[in-house]
């Protein structure tokens, strides 16, 4: 790795060095960098992880923790094993065994150690614990606990961490690979220049190019064998009210939904004119409502654009004619406003009213943002969105 010198147009080479060199141990370095930041063991954009437990030792009969558990946007547990300056020969072995004391959580298990993991973390803080349920779902994109496939059968994934990998362990994930055994080995390299510490975090084992490959393989395997009646009967349940709602939405005075077909997940979009931030229909069991979404993948102009409707948050709410509920989510990408109303969701005596009120309200929320998002859309054009985010903060 080389560090560019634009003012010389030379690059000099960065310092190798070791964790233990640097002072850095397993715990209380490694282990917090990737707790705090899981995002540098993810290939992209979907590709997510949230930490639900570290140094967890909840298993019966055993004294042996594992270092981190996370879950996926698909909801399969993550084992994430570190090792600092050398794999180790048994590190492969390890983490199979925590994969399959961890194969037997079930899923109001998984929300409760996640919610002690939260409690720990505000006790640590000195805040007010968040609700471990509430955060899966939002993560999982779920309206429910029930919908969310979690913890499924055979759906354990394995993250190994080390800078040094033996031939021994290397060999080894490469077999389990062949079974469907989903491991990673991310290669992590601390790199010193002058007084400044870098660290390269690079995908080694299946390397990116074949990883995208045998993920699709293993996801269209499992979906053939773990076929989901209720999940099944979800999606059937959405395409048809969704038939129902589109319409409705046809032939009313808003055009955002005319060319969008019906869908099996519980939301359906509609473009805004802004990138990744759609209008929202959102079905659920117990809740309806109309959103407007922010889900860019860079947080700062998530960020940006809800603080600028935020600021016309009076005049927004009163052509809407009610209050809305505004969003930042913090921590995480995403920004809505949003108006909601329970309902019992999956009795379709109750559809014919449902759709009625999501079309008159997303009427009312598209022409409430009219106006201001024109502003805001002039303000997060690509090639000035960086200069006009700094200078309006």
């Amino acid at each position: 790795m080389f560090k560019i010198d634009p003012t010389a147009n030379r690059i000099n080479p960065l310092d190798v060095k070791r964790f233990s060199d640097l002072g850095f141990t397993e715990r209380k370095h490694l282990q917090e960098w990737l707790e705090n930041y899981p995002q540098a063991l993810t290939q992209g954009d979907g590709d997510e992880l949230l930490i639900i437990q570290k140094e967890f030792d909840g298993f019966d009969d055993t004294r042996e923790r594992l270092d981190l558990l996370a879950i996926d946007k698909d909801g399969n547990l993550v084992i994430i094993e570190n090792k600092l300056d050398d794999s180790g020969r048994d590190v492969v072995w390890q983490a199979l065994k925590y994969a399959s004391y961890c194969a037997n959580l079930k899923k109001q298990q998984v929300v409760e150690i996640f919610q002690r993991y939260l409690n720990q973390k505000a006790q640590n803080e000195g805040g007010a614990p968040a609700d471990a349920e509430s955060v899966l779902l939002e993560f999982l994109q779920a309206d429910d606990l029930q919908s969310v496939q979690l913890n499924t059968l055979k759906s354990q994934r394995l993250i190994l961490v080390a800078a040094h990998y033996r031939k021994e362990v290397t060999n080894t994930v490469l077999w389990l690979s062949q079974f469907g055994v989903n491991c990673q080995c991310f290669k992590v390299t601390p790199y010193q220049a002058g007084a400044e510490l870098f660290l390269n975090v690079e995908q080694i084992i299946p390397t990116p190019e074949a990883s995208d490959f045998m993920i699709g393989m293993m996801a269209k395997e499992a979906e053939e064998k773990n076929a989901d009646t209720e999940l099944k009967h979800r999606h059937t349940l959405r395409v048809a009210f969704w038939e129902q709602a589109l319409e409705a939405m046809n032939q009313s005075d808003c055009t955002l939904y005319n060319n969008i077909s019906p869908g099996k997940d519980h939301w359906l979009s509609a473009g805004s004119g802004l990138s990744a931030m759609p209008y929202n229909l959102i079905f659920g069991k117990n809740e309806i409502r109309v959103e407007f979404s922010m889900q860019h993948r860079e947080p700062e102009r998530n960020s940006f654009v809800f603080e600028r409707l935020q600021a016309k948050k009076s005049e927004i709410e009163a052509a809407f004619g009610d209050t809305l509920a505004w969003l930042p989510l913090p921590n995480k990408k995403a920004c809505r406003i949003q108006y909601a109303k329970a309902v019992d969701g999956y009795n379709k005596d109750h559809w014919p009213e449902m759709v009625a009120w999501l079309v008159e309200h997303m009427i009312k929320l598209e022409k409430a943002l009219g106006e201001p998002l024109k502003v805001v859309r002039n303000q997060v054009r690509r090639d000035d969105f960086g200069a006009v985010s700094m200078a309006g903060r």
